[in-house]
């Protein structure tokens, strides 16, 4: 008889040493006593969860879905299923592995492990008694060495064969890829009660994550809008900590709640679309989805902060997204939103560590709401963005164009609302990583303020950019935008606003939808529109508009026609 392969001995001797382990496992641990079993949410969760009980599993569903039915019901059906999904994941990885193969968790470097391991830790936990020990001995050896791979990238290997990998995001707090490999890990080491692995999280990477978010007072993600939807799994995290161990991350310093705030601000006053800043892979418009709704439940889970938990039921009570869209999300919503609080009050927040700033009239639909940029750049999903603004009433009057394109992965300064440096022709692009800055003063009520940024510094000391300040004034439904440069003598700085409609020109002053734009200065100021859709075909709709002129200033105010608003509409 032929000898076992390198795999299969492994196989063999992780059962050995994972048999103590699973007779003194303290295991995960998920309070789940915040479940109204007889709300609609847990209702529509359990016949989800049954459709694929009987053979009919909805786009998306997971084992992770199967257990949590099992745990709230105590009924065998939903761990038989949790227990054939899970071996199947296993089966599938060792027929890669036999083969030569990555098995799938290793694909697009790892960054599905943290679901899929999720899934497979948390059925071995709580589905323990359906789960055999040739199971264990096989789903051991495969998560264990998924994760030592994932923090081990040059070295990885599956069944003794070389695989080493990029690394990309094991070692950066603020990436999404890092939240998924913290999550793998996180699952894996409580089920199986790991001393090694939950020494490393809670002396490695917990700190690492830790100090990271202390430095990003007023919330929010270095990423962006877009990706930064990631900490969700972060705050997810937290909880599942919190519950299986006592110690609190999510309170150790206040990104979590300081991220319910910046959430509400950066909605917009119909409170169906949020900021676009940085990439928006899943959608290019900037619409609120499941993903928000939960990322703002978790943290209304976590916080410690009454203000903030407030402040998190009020805005989960106002906005469009008033349930789980996907079935695949309706576990999420089995977490409370409470019960619906009085507005905010404050009118401008600026979230200093990510440098971005929002403001509005008022918090009644029909308000006016802007946003500005002015911070690090420092991700590789954020934008050539800053020194840009945005602004909304009742729809964008002024936007960035990558929400128009059908990738909304256009990252470069063309596409957002600010000044365009053209050197020979050339665009001169910001560069990562540097770091803008921004001050804020309010200078009234109804969210008047002014905000300076010294955008110098986005530029990466490029000789053509000697420097670059904008300052901006909003109050009374109007945004003033001043800047001043100094440029080479070889390269022009151009004023450019993207709108979402065709833009009409009359002499120094444009109309654009109800938006109107007036040029002060320079006085030999020149203007242009072009279509962005003669740019290619990522380019679905939108204009953009050019000021050139003389003089190293420009002066430009934004201002809607009263006439075609009506204010306070709800």
């Amino acid at each position: 008889m032929a000898s076992r392969s390198p795999y299969r001995r492994a196989l063999a001797a992780l059962a050995v040493v994972l048999s103590p382990l699973v007779a003194a496992a303290q295991g995960i641990t998920i309070d789940l006593s915040y479940v109204n079993t007889q709300s609609a949410a847990y209702t529509r969760f359990k016949n989800y969860v049954d459709a694929a009980v009987n053979g009919n599993p909805a786009y998306g569903f997971s084992a992770t879905d199967a257990v949590y039915m099992h745990r709230l019901t105590g009924q065998p059906q939903y761990c038989n299923l949790a227990v054939q999904m899970s071996q199947a994941q296993v089966d599938a990885a060792n027929s890669a592995i036999a083969g030569g193969q990555r098995p799938a968790v290793a694909s697009d470097s790892y960054l599905q492990a943290g679901p899929m391991l999720m899934d497979l830790a948390i059925t071995w936990d709580w589905c323990r008694s359906f789960v055999s020990d040739g199971q264990r001995a096989q789903w051991g050896a495969y998560a264990e060495q998924a994760v030592w791979n994932i923090w081990n990238p040059s070295q990885a290997q599956w069944g003794g064969r070389p695989f080493a990998w990029s690394g990309w995001g094991t070692n950066d707090p603020a990436n999404n890829y890092f939240y998924s490999f913290l999550q793998a890990t996180m699952y894996w080491a409580l089920a199986s009660d790991s001393t090694t692995w939950k020494a490393w999280i809670q002396n490695n990477k917990l700190p690492t994550l830790e100090a990271y978010f202390a430095n990003l007072p007023g919330g929010g993600s270095q990423e962006g809008t877009g990706y930064g939807l990631s900490h969700r799994t972060v705050f997810a995290l937290y909880r599942l900590w919190r519950d299986s161990t006592g110690t609190d991350p999510a309170n150790a310093n206040s990104h979590l709640s300081d991220t319910v705030a910046y959430w509400t601000h950066a909605t917009v006053p119909t409170r169906d679309r949020y900021a676009p800043i940085g990439d928006q892979a899943r959608t290019s418009q900037p619409e609120l989805y499941d993903y928000h709704r939960q990322l703002m439940l978790e943290a209304r889970s976590n916080t410690a902060n009454a203000e903030m938990r407030s402040l998190a039921s009020w805005w989960l009570n106002g906005i469009s997204v008033q349930q789980m869209i996907n079935s695949f999300n309706y576990r999420h919503d089995l977490l409370q939103a409470g019960a619906t609080t009085a507005a905010p009050s404050n009118l401008i927040y600026h979230a200093t560590g990510v440098g971005q700033m929002f403001a509005r009239t008022g918090w009644d639909t029909g308000a006016m709401w802007m946003s500005f940029v002015a911070g690090p750049y420092v991700q590789s999903h954020a934008h050539q963005d800053q020194g840009s603004f945005t602004l909304y009433e009742n729809g964008w009057l002024a936007v960035t164009e990558n929400i128009w394109t059908s990738s909304g992965i256009q990252q470069g300064t063309d596409v957002h609302n600010v000044l365009r440096f053209v050197r020979n022709g050339t665009t001169i692009g910001q560069r990562e990583p540097t770091t803008s800055h921004m001050t804020v003063t309010p200078t009234g009520g109804n969210g008047a303020f002014t905000a300076s940024a010294d955008l110098t510094p986005a530029y990466g000391g490029n000789a053509a950019i000697q420097s670059w300040q904008r300052s901006i004034e909003f109050g009374g439904r109007r945004l003033l935008v001043q800047d001043s440069y100094q440029v080479s003598a070889d390269t022009q700085a151009i004023f450019q606003v993207n709108v979402p409609v065709q833009p009409v020109i009359n002499g120094r002053s444009v109309t654009a939808g109800r938006l109107t734009i007036n040029v002060l200065q320079p006085a030999d100021a020149t203007i242009s529109a072009i279509d962005w859709r003669s740019a290619g075909s990522d380019f679905r709709s939108g204009w953009r508009i050019d000021v050139r002129g003389s003089g190293g200033s420009y002066v430009v105010e934004f201002k809607t026609s009263e006439d075609l608003f009506k204010n306070g509409f709800d």
